[in-house]
Formats: structure tokens, C-alpha cells, sequence
């Protein structure tokens, strides 16, 4: 996801509404400990330290801030997730006070009952405990809980040669302060096991300038496909600076960065044409893939490597007949209501996460390895990606 930037759009709605929420957080406190007897110009005072402290921990874990001000790359992760862990739950934990409250004044029927009021405050306390708990069990549990999902993907007229194909995808590895080379180590091990043909990355191999790039392609040159390793970038090897290193250490390695450009791999008789774009901004929206028609081959199956889903319509018109991206984490943070998954990648794009059809063409969006902003995942576990031709 887009966290290069201070204010970007996929975090935009959530980080508003913590803002909203954070300042009748601090006014309710202020208003408790005046209630309390505490000096108005000390509770104040204090109000404005946590406040300070809060934004300064969330604000030391952008690079732009960071490096600058010295602060050890590491050192600066640790402080800004924290930041954003405690301001997130806290929000969340207050927005279900409000609820309650409202619940626990207006729709409490009767008279007053000392049992009817413990039970509600017990139901209240374990409800406004609930954010905390849960982003703690995403950071701390979920967030490394690595699974490989098989997708079956059916062709109408697939090769016979091709049936069965295995693409391995992984993405949005973003190796860093919250994602150890051990922890990749394994991803890895766990990706060889599935014994692919081909291996796919698509982008975001860190998160920002400082993090272990090195290590990372190391570890992905580990990957043991029977045929290649092929990638593309995403947003954050811009904002990491990290393109041209890419570009040169990555096929020494083994692991060609496609940019604009293609590489044809044949199964029998059949051909897969792989080609790959760098990552394409919601800013060029009416203008994707352009000219990306040329890198067609007529009568190979054409798979496109595309950091960011929303390419897809565009990728489907052009004549691609698979599209693999990453860049949303399948919302990284979801809340399943009435079967639909709310989380902010759903305000900015219709492909966050799964399989998606448009007349003969495919897209497959994974949730990736790694996490951006707050340091967990909830309801969108990481994931190895296993995609499988069939024939329809």
C-alpha cells in the first residue's frame, strides 16, 4: 500500500477518523479530571505532552522524518507502529464507548437495577477492550501467520502443455523492522516446498530507504522454481530509492526486474509470454498500460506482472489473459460485516483481494508477505500465493 508518502490515500479515511476520535478522546479525559479536581492548567499541560507524544512517535516512523533527525531506521519503525497501534486501538476502543454509552442511556429499558448495570458495564468494558486485544493478537500473531493458498485459475482453449501450470506470487514483501530476514527465511522454505514452474514477485520488496534490501534479494534468489524467477516493482522501491539497485543486482542474482519488457517461456509446445510494468498510480487512472499492447504475443498465453490491481480492466482490454498484483494487502486490516470485508483499500479500488473475471481474462490479487503504517494484520493473513492453470 501507498505509505511513501505522509498523507496517502489508503490510509487517509482511517487516519481522519482516528484524528476526530483522538481529540473527544482528550477532551473527555480533560473534562474526567477536572470532574476529579485536577488544575485546569496541569491537566492541560499533561493533555498536550501525550498528544506531543503520540504525534512525534507516529510521525519518527516516516523516513522523511527520521533520517533526517538521525533517527536509526530500526529504532524509528519500533516507535512510529507503536504510535499507530495505541492510536488506532485507542480510536477504536473510543468510538465503542460512545456506542455503549448511547446504548447504556438511551435504550436501557425499566428502572434502574444494580444487577442490569454491572452486567452492562462488564459487556461495555470486555466491548471497549476488544480493538486492543484485537490489534494486539494482529501484531503479535497474525502477522507472521505465513499460509499458502492454491487457486485454480480455468482457461477456455488453455494448451494441454499448460494445464496444471504452477505460478508461484509472492508481494508486498516489505522486509524491515517488522519482517525479519528469519521470518522471510521461512516464507521461503514454505514457497519451495509448493515446487513451482515459474516464481513471480511483484513488488515492494521494502518499505523504506535503510531497510535490508540486499538481504532481501538474497533470500528471493533462494526460490527454486523449475523454470525462472521473474519480477517486477512496486510503489516502495521508488520511495526507497531502490529502482536502479534492483535493476542491476537483481539479474545477477537471477532475478530479472521486467520494465516495459517481456520474457517467453516455453511448456511444450505451448508459450507463456510474462511481461511487467512498474507500478502505476491511482493519479494515472484513464491512462494505464499504455502502449502495453506491444508486448502482446499472439497465440501465447499472456500473464502481466502489475503492482497495482486497479490496471486490471485495462490489462483485460489490452489482450493480457492473467494479471498477478499485490499493493493492497487484501486490506491488511479487515472487518468481515454481513460478508463483505470493510477495510480502506475497498474506497480506492474493487480488486483487493482473490480472483477476479473479466470475459476471458483473469486477475489474482494476493495479500502479500509484509505489512505497511501499523505494524499488524487482522482478518487478511499473509499469504504464498499458488496459482494453477486449468483448462475450462
Amino acid at each position: 500500500m501507498e505509505s511513501g508518502n505522509l498523507f496517502n490515500s489508503l490510509e487517509f479515511i482511517p487516519f481522519v477518523v482516528a484524528v476526530f476520535a483522538q481529540a473527544g478522546l482528550g477532551w473527555k479525559a480533560l473534562q474526567h479530571a477536572l470532574r476529579r479536581g485536577v488544575p485546569a492548567v496541569p491537566a492541560s499541560f499533561a493533555l498536550a505532552a501525550y498528544y506531543l507524544l503520540l504525534a512525534g512517535g507516529a510521525l519518527i516512523g516516516f523516513p522523511q522524518i527520521a533520517l533526517p533527525a538521525g533517527v536509526p531506521r530500526g529504532l524509528a519503525a519500533v516507535l512510529g507502529g507503536a504510535a499507530q497501534i495505541w492510536a488506532y486501538a485507542s480510536s477504536a476502543a473510543f468510538l465503542i464507548y460512545l456506542v455503549v454509552r448511547f446504548a447504556a442511556v438511551r435504550l436501557s429499558p425499566g428502572p434502574f437495577h444494580p444487577n442490569r448495570r454491572r452486567f452492562m458495564n462488564a459487556t461495555g468494558g470486555a466491548l471497549i477492550a476488544s480493538p486492543l486485544l484485537a490489534i494486539g493478537y494482529g501484531a503479535l500473531v497474525e502477522r507472521t501467520g505465513f499460509r499458502v493458498r492454491e487457486i485454480d485459475v480455468p482457461f477456455p482453449g488453455l494448451s494441454p502443455d499448460l494445464d496444471g501450470l504452477c505460478l508461484l506470487h509472492l508481494s508486498d514483501i516489505h522486509l524491515s523492522a517488522f519482517l525479519s530476514e528469519a521470518e522471510l527465511a521461512r516464507v521461503i522454505d514454505a514457497s519451495n516446498e509448493t515446487r513451482p514452474h515459474v516464481a513471480i514477485i511483484t513488488g515492494d520488496l521494502i518499505s523504506s530507504p535503510g531497510d535490508p534490501l540486499g538481504a532481501c534479494l538474497r533470500q528471493l534468489a533462494r526460490l527454486r522454481p523449475d523454470t525462472a524467477i521473474l519480477a517486477c516493482m512496486g510503489n516502495h522501491e521508488g520511495y526507497a530509492h531502490a529502482r536502479q539497485h534492483c535493476l542491476t543486482e537483481g539479474p545477477r542474482l537471477g532475478i530479472p526486474f521486467l520494465v516495459r519488457r517481456t520474457r517467453r517461456i516455453p511448456f511444450g509446445s505451448a508459450t507463456v509470454n510474462f511481461a511487467g510494468v512498474d507500478y502505476e498510480p491511482v493519479s494515472h487512472r484513464g491512462h494505464y498500460l499504455e502502449g502495453a499492447e506491444r508486448m502482446i504475443v499472439p497465440g501465447a498465453l499472456n500473464v502481466l506482472l502489475a503492482h497495482n490491481p486497479d490496471v486490471f480492466p485495462a490489462a483485460a482490454r489490452k489482450g493480457f489473459n492473467l494479471t498477478l498484483s499485490g499493493h493492497t494487502h487484501g486490506g491488511q486490516v479487515t472487518i468481515e460485516i454481513l460478508d463483505q470485508g470493510i477495510n480502506p483499500a475497498r474506497f480506492f479500488t474493487p480488486y483487493v483481494y482473490g480472483l477476479y473475471r473479466k470475459g476471458n481474462a483473469a486477475a489474482y490479487v494476493t495479500r502479500g508477505i509484509g505489512t505497511i503504517g501499523i505494524p499488524a494484520r487482522l482478518g487478511a493473513p499473509p499469504e504464498i500465493s499458488l496459482v494453477r492453470l486449468r483448462k475450462a
